[in-house]
Formats: C-alpha cells, structure tokens, sequence
C-alpha cells in the first residue's frame, strides 16, 4: 500500500467546486438537519465559511490529516470525510480540525504535527469535547480511502478520554466500535447506521 509520508501540493486536497464541497458536506446528515446548517469548506489557508447556517449544526469535508497518526493513509489527498456535526461537537471538534488543518497545510510532518498537537491539549489551547458532542456520517460519497473505502453510514460520539469497556466498545457482537486517539486525549465511539442520509437503506455486513 502507497505510503504518504508528506504533504501532496494543497490543490490535491481542495475542490474546484465549491457548490460540490457544499452539497458533499451537506450530504453527511439527513436533509431535515443540513439543509439549515453551517457550511465550511477547505480553501488553501484553511477553512472558510460558505453558507451561514440557523439550528447550530456545521457541515465539513474534512481531510486525510483527521485520521489517526498512524493510519497509513494519514496524507492521502483523495480522502474526503464529510461530516455534520451537532452544537457541542461544533464547538469542541471544530477547533482541532482547524489547528490540524493548519499543521498539515503549513507541510509539517507527521511527526511534527503530532508533537504540535500534543503540545495544544496539554496547555489547554484545545478544548476537550463537551458532553453530547457527536456528529453524522452518513454519506454515500464519502471515501476513507483503498482499505475502507466508502465504509457505512454511522454515527460518532466524542468524549474525554474514557474507558471504551463502560460501553462494551470493540467486544465481538458489540454494535460499537471504539477509537482511542493519540497523543489527542479523545475517545471516539462509532455506531453504524442503517440508511445513508438520502434514506436508501446501507448494504448490510
């Protein structure tokens, strides 16, 4: 499997299309919530507003450099991970994304941006995720790239670094599934759905 070590020329990473970006970030959540959303999508010095939005829920298309350090794929510019995300995970997700994004448009490897991250919470220069914060990603574009591809439809709930036991996360048969983000003091669970946000019904396992 390629390897991406460093940063591709940012073009890579941007849409041409900024209506496109749009409905792709739309396309995270069912239509009820994103049609009244907030709206950023990637420009070449971070992200930028597009539409203004009226029930607290922010739209994004995140990038390759949100996946786990260690994910091979950590700089692919071909990812493209929509999300829609609540108030609470609005205000306390958002911000690492921004500083990432920063990081990685800034071309610090990975290694550096890891440090960097690091540093952010332990000064508290990041905020730990507020209770309730979740999002949608329940798009059928979306792409985590070769080895997940378009993954299902699911769900994500952020917390303060937790014990994934308390929700019997990763356990054979368990509908949750559980990461433990590095060096970001984050615990994320994932819960599949069974529509897309189109209302079309997710292959099944």
């Amino acid at each position: 499997m390629t390897q991406y070590l460093s940063l591709a020329p940012v073009d890579n990473y941007l849409m041409a299309d900024r209506n496109a970006e749009i409905a792709l970030a739309r396309s995270a959540a069912p239509e009820s919530i994103s049609r009244d959303a907030e709206v950023l999508v990637l420009g070449r010095h971070g992200y930028e507003t597009a539409v203004k939005g009226k029930n607290g829920f922010v739209c994004i298309v995140e990038r390759s450099w949100m996946a786990p350090f260690d994910d091979p794929e950590f700089l692919n510019p071909d990812q493209r991970l929509p999300l829609c995300l609540n108030p609470p995970g609005a205000r306390t997700h958002l911000p690492l994304t921004f500083k990432t994004t920063e990081l990685a448009l800034a071309g610090l490897s990975k290694s550096q941006m890891l440090q960097s991250i690091k540093a952010a919470f332990d000064k508290k220069e990041l905020p730990l995720p507020e209770p309730g914060s979740m999002c949608y990603m329940m798009s059928k574009q979306q792409y985590f790239g070769r080895k997940y591809g378009n993954a299902d439809p699911h769900l994500m709930f952020w917390f303060p670094k937790t014990d994934d036991k308390f929700w019997g996360a990763g356990l054979p048969g368990s509908p949750v599934y559980v990461h433990q983000y590095f060096p970001q003091p984050i615990t994320e669970f994932i819960i599949s759905a069974a529509k897309w946000s189109d209302g079309t019904a997710a292959p099944a396992d």
